[in-house]
């Protein structure tokens, strides 16, 4: 039996010591024992394809001398597999995985050598009640990895029975009972050793998987454990970083996640939480790259729109730029001055963005003349939820000014300008919440797929209750 083979659902990906994590996950017990059975059956399924180790040693019959003996090309035949139990250890922290009454019917070749005499034939053979438990403690490394050790294993085998056939079986069949006890030892003391070998694979795959992914071309997230798992007696609690860098400066914000706790649903086989600290450390990287700005030019205004990007169109809103610079094309340098920071509130998302828009007039030699600056402040809210297998959302604006920060062409007043933005900002929400409102598919993994998921936005965090469906590969399971 393979008795970690449930911690792949607990050790999804996973930093440095004493920072509070920005994702918490939660592995309940309905988790853990859905992982149970897929990795029963997983096992089950693949258990007859299994070659076994030799078995080699020697039986001294005191009339003979010794009879040396291999047993190979063992495979199982048929295989009597009782439902594992696993559960969660506290301490160490970790799994304790046990099976009991597993039976197995095995077939393969035997060779003996008895002085000079060589003989060999084919053999069934019977093994019963086999009883195996496993102690496994999880962990992390220095760099955030997750780990699995072996504490403990126990293995016993209460029956071996053997049958050979061909060449001179009819001799060596008798003095079975003398030596398969032997065997049954032989049989015995590999268990825990192989149940060992696998854990510490396990271990070597783990220190190898990533704890950062490019989620784009400019930034990458951070999944490293930030402290060991904990386990009480129906979960297993693990912390992730969850914060996101820029690729090129890769610097941390000038903020820092706050504590949160996520109440673990037992109705389901996980619970998660995402602090806003992970949203805003994605805004942080973005805005330290340069990347919260755009240029814009008549060419991208709608043709319908009845004001265009030029000095002459401005007339209405600032009569001394047509007379100052005519008949020119403008540019606007649209732009964040602050990094944008969500918070999340009970059932609501809020953003405030501080922005700016430098406009330039464009001079028929192609250079730009600055004309005015305008600060642009908002407070957006809105909401998020899952539906159908999506997760939807709306939003809409709760405040919007506009101030002239400075001006290059002489004061002039900013409401006109103001109620002309709230126009175009009602047409760009309304374009927003029809796409919000359609959703996008929530993201799978390879393996591993989140279904009947439910989300609520809570004080400072986004909590989220889910059960999963595995798609097991070979490669899953190591």
């Amino acid at each position: 039996m393979r008795p970690s083979v449930i911690g792949v659902l607990a050790l999804v990906s996973l930093t440095c010591c004493g920072q509070n994590p920005a994702v918490q996950v939660i592995l309940t017990d309905k988790g853990l024992q859905y992982g149970k059975n897929v990795g029963a059956t997983w096992f089950q399924e693949r258990l007859e394809s299994v070659t076994l180790p030799d078995i080699s040693g020697g039986i001294r019959l005191s009339v003979l001398g010794t009879i040396d003996y291999t047993l190979t090309g063992i495979t199982v035949s048929k295989c009597d597999f009782p439902q594992p139990s696993v559960e969660f250890y506290q301490d160490p922290t970790g799994l304790k995985t046990s099976i009991s009454g597993l039976s197995v019917a095995l077939t393969g070749e035997w060779m003996t050598h008895f002085g000079v005499i060589h003989d060999g034939g084919s053999f069934n053979m019977a093994i019963f009640t086999v009883d195996v438990t496993s102690v496994v403690e999880l962990g992390k490394d220095p760099d955030g990895h997750p780990s699995v050790t072996s504490v403990n294993c126990d293995a016993e085998v209460g029956d071996v029975d053997i049958e050979f056939h061909g060449g001179a079986s009819w001799f060596f069949q008798p003095f079975v009972d003398h030596f398969k006890g032997r065997i049954r030892g032989e049989i015995e003391s590999k268990i825990c050793p192989n149940v060992e070998e696998y854990i510490v694979n396990m271990e070597y795959h783990l220190q190898a998987m990533n704890v950062s992914f490019d989620v784009a071309e400019d930034l990458t997230l951070d999944l490293s454990l930030t402290d060991d798992p904990i386990t009480d007696s129906s979960s297993l609690n693990m912390g992730f970083k969850g914060e996101f860098y820029s690729i090129r400066s890769h610097s941390e914000p000038p903020f820092e996640a706050q504590p949160f706790s996520v109440s673990k649903q037992q109705g389901y086989m996980l619970s998660m939480g995402i602090s806003e600290f992970t949203l805003n450390s994605a805004s942080y990287g973005y805005y330290t790259d340069g990347l919260f700005q755009a240029l814009v030019n008549d060419s991208m205004i709608p043709p319908v729109s009845p004001v265009r990007l030029n000095t002459s169109s401005m007339g209405p809103y600032i009569p001394q730029l047509p007379k100052m610079y005519p008949g020119l094309l403008m540019d606007l340098q649209v732009y964040a001055r602050e990094v944008p920071l969500f918070s999340f509130q009970p059932g609501a998302v809020k953003l405030d963005f501080q922005g700016a828009m430098k406009a330039f007039a464009i001079q028929p030699n192609g250079t730009q003349t600055p004309l005015f600056t305008l600060n642009v402040d908002s407070k957006l809210g809105g909401k998020v939820w899952i539906a159908d297998g999506r997760l939807k959302g709306s939003v809409k604006m709760n405040s919007f000014t506009l101030t002239l920060a400075a001006s290059e062409v002489g004061p002039f007043k900013t409401d006109a300008f103001e109620s002309l933005a709230r126009i175009g900002t009602k047409i760009v929400m309304g374009k927003l919440n029809d796409k919000l409102g359609t959703g996008v598919v929530l993201p799978r993994m390879k393996q591993v797929q989140l279904v009947n998921t439910v989300l609520e936005v809570a004080e400072g965090f986004i909590a989220m209750s889910s059960n999963v469906q595995v798609f097991p590969t070979d490669w899953f399971f190591i």
